[in-house]
């Protein structure tokens, strides 16, 4: 199966591993969303147990159209890794602590992207693990700190940190696993743009590049050709805007998840602050992270699965970034007997969320408004113009990247929206005493 012979290598015995590995490995994720299904406040009457908020969420979290065509046509091992996330969530809404902090730890150590939502973790268990008890207002009560819990906990993360890392260490091969986990010279964006804040970024340069060129203010002699938009993985110049550096980057992510960490501990509402927290920590690295791969959205998307079920507000926000979000995915699968598979996939996913949630919320306000429903509305013309109308006409041979920038820009505009309107509803919503301290 490893025997490379040459760039057209293929091999159906590495085909039918791949697969079937993907298969069995999903079985991890099937067990975690019941996990989780266990978890959700069941107190929501429904006398179909179709329209029961557990069943829902098995739904959108098994059937969820992202993470089917990333793991199953894409081809990745997604499914397996969302499994050990949402089980560690499971487990810390269960307050079985240290079984969720050891699952968290060895997931971060699969796949470093992790590292996004590890504020929410580390946070979160310092507050309702480390800290034993509260004052009788919610507060926290400083002298019941626990030595033995953090000792724990630090153990646990050195324990998975040295069977990860320990072998590297011992052949001194540490800096070739980090140069390569940080690979800092891909450039800011992806080759396809990851619908985010940078997305903007770019648009607004090239906008302002045309504009100056049209008014003499630029010299052309000096610009770079195509240098965002020539599909390489590459570090590149902005003409106009300062350029952004890796540094940037990290501080702008920093300072966006300060005010959901800050939510987290001084407004605790326990499994459901954790979940609020662990998705804005998501989604504000996706909207300022450097190269980030669209598919990152799905570290938001899944667990607001958890809280779409369960207050509207939550719900309404959670149909907005999925339908984007996932949208935004539809460049992975870009040969044209796809095309029809990835539609109907994502019409069948968001056709059941619209129905499911509306029904489990149908006695409470809308859960979009007319602004909202219009911009989803707008989805369907541009990918006809990006699928069916683009290709015939001849920009595709000057602008082959016109459709994956307006995808790009557009979806990132929603991605904004909605990051911005989780935001406001988490700091603005009031907690009670009686909240805090139960």
């Amino acid at each position: 199966m490893l025997v490379i012979e040459n760039l057209n290598y293929t091999s159906r015995a590495t085909i039918l591993f791949q697969r079937f590995s993907v298969i069995f490995t999903d079985i991890l994720f099937i067990y975690a969303v019941r996990e989780c299904c266990r978890c959700v406040n069941g107190k929501r009457a429904a006398k179909d147990a179709l329209e029961k908020p557990t069943f829902i969420l098995a739904v959108l979290l098994l059937w969820n159209f992202g993470l089917l065509i990333v793991d199953h046509i894409h081809f990745q091992y997604n499914g397996f890794l969302f499994g050990l996330m949402l089980l560690s969530v499971a487990r810390l809404c269960q307050k079985r602590y240290l079984e969720g902090a050891l699952l968290f730890a060895v997931l971060l150590h699969f796949k470093h992207i992790y590292i996004y939502v590890a504020p929410a973790y580390g946070i979160y268990l310092l507050r309702s693990y480390c800290f034993t008890t509260n004052n009788a207002d919610g507060s926290l009560k400083w002298r019941s700190f626990s030595v033995l819990h953090v000792t724990l906990l630090g153990l646990i993360v050195c324990l998975v940190s040295a069977l990860s890392l320990g072998p590297f260490i011992v052949l001194g091969q540490l800096h070739q696993v980090i140069s390569r986990l940080f690979p800092f010279k891909r450039g800011l964006c992806h080759a396809y743009w990851a619908p985010n804040f940078w997305a903007l970024y770019n648009a607004m340069d090239k906008a302002l590049t045309i504009f100056g060129l049209k008014c003499n203010f630029l010299d052309p002699t000096k610009i770079p050709k195509a240098s965002m938009t020539g599909g390489l993985v590459q570090e590149f110049q902005h003409t106009v805007l300062p350029c952004v550096t890796p540094l940037a980057t990290l501080i702008c992510t920093f300072i966006s998840i300060l005010p959901s960490v800050f939510c987290l501990w001084f407004k605790p509402q326990g499994p459901r602050g954790f979940l609020q927290c662990l998705v804005l920590c998501a989604l504000s690295s996706f909207m300022f992270g450097w190269h980030v791969h669209e598919k990152a959205i799905l570290l938001a998307i899944l667990p607001l699965s958890l809280l779409s079920v369960q207050r509207v507000k939550d719900a309404g926000i959670y149909l907005l970034l999925t339908t984007i979000g996932h949208f935004s995915l539809f460049p992975l699968l870009f040969t044209p007997p796809e095309l029809p598979i990835k539609i109907l996939l994502m019409l069948l996913f968001t056709v059941y969320s619209f129905s499911s949630l509306n029904s489990l919320f149908r006695r409470e306000r809308p859960l979009l408004n007319w602004l909202e429903t219009i911009y989803l509305i707008q989805l369907v013309p541009l990918e006809i113009f990006c699928e069916i109308i683009f290709p015939l006409t001849p920009w595709k041979r000057h602008f082959p990247f016109v459709p994956l920038l307006l995808t790009s820009v557009y979806c990132a505009l929603g991605v904004t929206y909605a990051w911005l309107k989780l935001y406001v509803s988490v700091l603005t919503e009031r907690i009670s005493v009686r909240q805090k301290a139960e």
